[in-house]
């Protein structure tokens, strides 16, 4: 009786924690779309920059690479990293809304970006779940800290019932 209380206590536990991802998800992608939004700003900023010198992006960072000067260097050097990051969030910002409720929050969890996770951590407010998703999230939630706590306490059963018996 005890494990089964205990459990079902835990599944409560897991199914608040389990809820909030879909929140957690959405406050993630809100900072992506930022992101994106601010690199592009910067890279579009960059190619006028460019335009006005007549050459294209490519050729732009090539000249700063090739400077011999090491505060240009570095700078071409940012470009080109600003430039492979608002590739990559485009990237996962696409990915993200193709896919569904669910798939977001597995897409969230095995390809993020460290930077927009650890700010999305840090500012992070719980929100009483009020979507299907926070519901399946909230039901899947429960019943993976239920199983593990009935799964843990299993030995335990088994070896109370044995004793049981050799008692009788």
């Amino acid at each position: 009786m005890l494990s089964r209380t205990l459990a079902f206590a835990t599944g409560l536990m897991g199914a608040v924690i389990a809820s909030q991802l879909p929140e957690f998800a959405q406050q993630y992608r809100q900072r992506l779309g930022g992101a994106v939004g601010e690199l592009r700003a910067a890279m579009d900023r960059f190619d006028l920059d460019a335009g006005a010198a007549q050459v294209g992006r490519s050729d732009a960072i090539a000249r700063l690479q090739g400077s011999p000067d090491p505060l240009v260097q570095g700078r071409g050097a940012e470009v080109n990293r600003t430039q492979a990051r608002l590739q990559r969030l485009e990237t996962q910002r696409d990915r993200m809304a193709a896919a569904g409720p669910v798939g977001r929050l597995a897409l969230l969890a095995r390809d993020h970006d460290q930077a927009l996770l650890r700010g999305a951590v840090e500012i992070f407010e719980p929100a009483v779940p009020v979507t299907a998703e926070g519901a399946v999230a909230a039901g899947l939630g429960f019943a993976a800290f239920y199983a593990l706590v009935r799964l843990a306490a299993a030995p335990f059963r088994r070896r109370r019932g044995r004793q049981t018996l050799r008692r009788a």
